[in-house]
């Protein structure tokens, strides 16, 4: 019998252009020092750290995880790319309000699972299109002292020294910018206290110990920061944070403001590069391509954030599902602060 090899080439050949008709050719990514770029394939090298879960974390096998990761594995599926994930500290793709110095000198394309801002971090960075929409919350803590907030939801600030988690955001300068959602007023007159952590130290961590300890009496940060951590040390009390530490929650420290996203201008983003990469052109239609479909919602539901991310036609309908207490406007919680949520003061 004769096998005409040539044919059955050409027809696998065939077959295969077929099945990648729908694929999405990218743009090639920026050429990086020391790495192979296929112009077929574009390659783009994405860091991250591994404390900040559900975002970003590491596995049972203490593989990179998370839902950041997920989604950039995911990309394969509606686009010719290699996405290949690496770890860094964050501090090497922004720290202390400017870019850090790991994505300044090209290590790596980008870094994952950024928030974008309003203020300091659009004059430095590049953006991709966000993977989630506007769910991360800005909220401030204080302390619980014989049952009552140090700063409560009605405080302007005026005269209070905040703390801000260093390298993260909600970034220190979008505070004067965000209105206390009780007032209705912008914050103002507050004094931003700094802090300094160690390499080996977290830096949710670091805050808040400075607001227990009394060197400040408010603290600028997620308002889901400590729902996640105490989620996470449910699970597994090793954890890269003092899990001790964040169980005080409702009863040591609490939050009086909630679900305030005046500083953002998107949800969390796939990537942030230095301002002019080009990685954003890379990936975006990418991003765009991968949340309309099913793998997308499966994803969201692994990391338990449906409700955060992009409905596409796979979710179930979520019309009558309750907000998280930090999500909702603090003028909407009620209770006590006992939660860990206070709502806004009564009778004044």
């Amino acid at each position: 019998m004769n096998i005409d090899f040539a044919a059955i080439l050409l027809l696998l050949s065939m077959s295969t252009n077929v099945a990648n008709a729908d694929m999405i050719r990218p743009r090639k990514a920026p050429d990086l020092p020391g790495v192979y770029n296929d112009l077929k394939i574009p390659k783009v090298i994405l860091a991250q750290d591994i404390n900040y879960a559900p975002y970003t974390s590491i596995d049972s096998e203490l593989n990179l995880s998370g839902f950041g990761p997920d989604f950039a594995r995911g990309l394969k599926n509606v686009c010719k790319i290699n996405v290949v994930l690496v770890q860094t500290d964050w501090s090497n793709c922004w720290g202390d309000n400017k870019i850090g110095p790991g994505l300044l000198n090209g290590d790596y394309h980008g870094c994952t699972t950024f928030t974008n801002t309003k203020g300091v971090r659009n004059r430095y960075l590049e953006f991709t299109k966000p993977i989630l929409a506007m769910n991360k919350a800005a909220g401030i803590l204080t302390r619980i002292e014989s049952g009552t907030p140090v700063v409560d939801g009605m405080s302007s600030l005026d005269g209070v020294n905040v703390g801000d988690v260093v390298g993260w955001a909600p970034t220190s300068d979008v505070l004067g910018i965000s209105k206390n959602l009780c007032t209705n007023q912008v914050f103002s007159g507050f004094t931003l206290v700094p802090n300094s952590p160690a390499e080996d130290e977290n830096e949710n961590d670091v805050a808040l110990k400075q607001l227990l300890d009394g060197e400040t009496d408010a603290l600028w940060i997620y308002a889901d920061q400590a729902h996640n951590y105490l989620s996470e040390c449910e699970k597994d009390a090793n954890q890269l944070w003092d899990c001790n530490l964040w169980k005080r929650f409702g009863t040591d420290f609490a939050y009086v403001q909630t679900g305030n996203y005046d500083y953002m201008h998107s949800g969390t983003t796939l990537a942030i590069s230095k301002k002019g990469s080009g990685l954003a052109r890379t990936l975006n239609p990418c991003i765009e391509a991968y949340i309309e479909t099913e793998s997308y919602y499966n994803i969201c539901k692994k990391h338990g954030i449906e409700a955060d991310c992009f409905q596409n036609k796979f979710f179930p309908s979520n019309d009558d599902e309750e907000p998280k207490d930090y999500s909702k406007p603090t003028n909407e919680l009620s209770g006590d602060c006992a939660e860990g949520y206070c709502p806004c003061p009564t009778g004044r």
